[in-house]
């Protein structure tokens, strides 16, 4: 019997043809499929000890003290608010309606800015969002080791209370945390008045 090579060549291409389209329309589809939202805080008005407004507070808090870390130095105030600001940011940019116009790049900066500042301060990386801000707000109105002692417990905090309040009270300076809040502070406002260029 003779066999049509080019017949033969020609199903195996087709069936190799089909194969991949299949997998690229499954890699589409899986990129398609919603994510859940990422962990949300909410915080009482005025958490920032501002005028009720949490989230201007809280982008003003982050871009002013994680632009140096002088600024918090030796400040456990300024500082657990800085890291409140973080933490709270990261929820509250991607998942509330009020910050859709915002470039969905400053949002995932946010996201990044989250994991640093946690894994700097031991906060363990999968803690709901909620139990880590509740714990520095409290720590924001007693920022001593005795509440750090009460406050600062596994499984949220991996670390000692008294080690997690001296890397508070000593931030480094944290890149992602720095260009996230900073990109945030140039698109507080919609209608086209950011003033970022790269985001």
């Amino acid at each position: 019997m003779v066999v049509d090579i080019r017949t033969e060549n020609g199903r195996g291409e087709g069936a190799m043809r089909h194969r991949v389209l299949v997998l690229a329309m499954t890699a589409l589809l899986a990129s398609c499929t919603p994510t859940p939202p990422p962990s949300t805080a909410r915080l009482p008005p005025g958490a920032f000890g501002g005028n009720g407004d949490n989230d201007i507070w809280a982008i003003n808090t982050a871009e002013w003290a994680f632009a140096s870390p002088a600024r918090t130095r030796g400040n456990p105030i300024d500082a657990i608010r800085a890291v409140l600001a973080i933490e709270y940011l990261a929820g509250e940019l991607s998942t509330s309606p009020r910050w859709d116009f915002m470039s969905r790049l400053t949002k995932l900066e946010m996201l990044e800015a989250r994991q640093e500042v946690r894994a700097t301060l031991g906060i363990a990386e999968n803690a709901p969002s909620q139990a880590v801000a509740n714990a520095l707000l409290a720590l924001s109105l007693n920022p001593t080791p005795a509440a750090a002692d009460v406050l600062l417990k596994p499984p949220v905090f991996t670390l000692s209370p008294a080690e997690t309040l001296t890397r508070i009270e000593n931030l480094p300076y944290l890149q992602m945390a720095n260009i996230a809040s900073l990109h945030a502070g140039q698109q507080e406002f919609p209608n086209g008045s950011s003033t970022c260029f790269v985001c």
